[in-house]
C-alpha cells in the first residue's frame, strides 16, 4: 500500500481526488492507497444521495461564505475543515475477502481503524452504528464507501481539534441517526479525538501497512472531475 499525503487548496479539488484515486486503480490495477488531507478552509460536504435542503443549514452556510458540496460516497452530511483530518483507503475488493460486501469492509476497516486509535489513545476507540467510530458514546469519526468492480474507496474524517461550534451552526439535527445518538444534539453527540494528526497518520499507516509514496499525478483528472462535477451546482445540488 502506498501513502499520498497531500491537500488541495480547493475542497472541490479535495473531493475530486479521492474520486480520482478509486478511477486510478480501478484502471491500472493498484496499487493500494492511503490518503490524508485536512482542508484549509470550512465547507460541508453531503452524500451521494442527500438532500441539502433538509441536512443543511443552508442560510447559516451562505452568511459565513461556506461552500455546499457533494461527494461520491453515501454516508450522512459532514463538515469538513481546520480540525478535521480526512483519510481515504482505496482498496481491492476481494470476492471471498473481507472487502467482498459493503457490510464486510465496513466492519473491515473501522475495526482495524479502531484498535489503531485506540492503541494510540491509551483509550478505546469502538466501532458504533454503522459507520461510526467513538470514544464512549461521543462520535469522533464518520466515514462512507463508494464501490467500483476491482477497487473500492473508503473513506472519512477524524474530529482531532475542530471547532464542534461550527458543525451545530451550520447543520441541523440529521433526518437519520445511528440509534446510539438517542436524538442528543451535536454538541452532545460529538466530540475531538485528542490525538494529534501525526499520531493518527502514524497509527493508520502502520496498521494498514503503508509504505512509500503514491508518485502518480493526478492533477489532470482532478482537474476534469471538478470541471465536470465538484464545481457544478447540477451536481452538488441535485438532490
Amino acid at each position: 500500500m502506498r501513502i499520498l499525503d497531500f491537500t488541495f487548496a480547493s475542497p472541490a479539488e479535495n473531493l475530486a481526488c479521492d474520486e480520482a484515486l478509486l478511477d486510478w486503480c480501478e484502471t491500472h490495477d493498484g496499487p493500494e492507497v492511503l490518503r490524508f488531507w485536512e482542508s484549509p478552509v470550512p465547507f460541508v460536504v453531503v452524500g451521494y444521495g442527500g438532500r441539502v435542503a433538509q441536512e443543511v443549514c443552508v442560510g447559516a452556510c451562505a452568511a459565513h461564505g461556506v461552500p455546499i458540496l457533494r461527494r461520491c460516497s453515501g454516508g450522512g452530511t459532514v463538515v469538513q475543515g481546520p480540525g478535521c483530518l480526512s483519510y481515504a483507503l482505496v482498496l481491492r475488493i476481494e470476492p471471498d475477502g473481507p472487502t467482498r460486501s459493503i457490510t464486510t469492509t465496513n466492519r473491515f476497516v473501522l475495526e482495524r481503524n479502531a484498535a489503531a486509535l485506540s492503541a494510540a489513545r491509551g483509550q478505546i476507540v469502538s466501532v458504533r452504528g454503522q459507520t461510526d467510530l467513538a470514544l464512549g458514546d461521543l462520535k469522533v469519526s464518520g466515514n462512507s464507501q463508494r464501490r467500483r468492480r476491482r477497487f473500492l474507496l473508503f473513506h472519512g474524517t477524524f474530529l482531532l481539534h475542530a471547532d464542534l461550534s461550527r458543525i451545530a451552526a451550520l447543520l441541523p439535527m440529521p433526518p437519520r441517526e445511528p440509534d446510539y445518538r438517542r436524538g442528543r444534539a451535536h454538541g452532545d453527540f460529538i466530540t475531538n479525538l485528542g490525538l494529534s494528526q501525526s499520531a493518527v497518520k502514524s497509527a493508520l499507516a502502520t496498521a494498514w501497512g503503508a509504505r512509500g509514496q503514491f508518485e502518480t499525478d493526478l492533477s489532470a483528472a482532478v482537474e476534469r472531475l471538478v470541471a465536470e462535477k465538484y464545481s457544478r451546482p447540477e451536481w452538488n445540488w441535485k438532490f
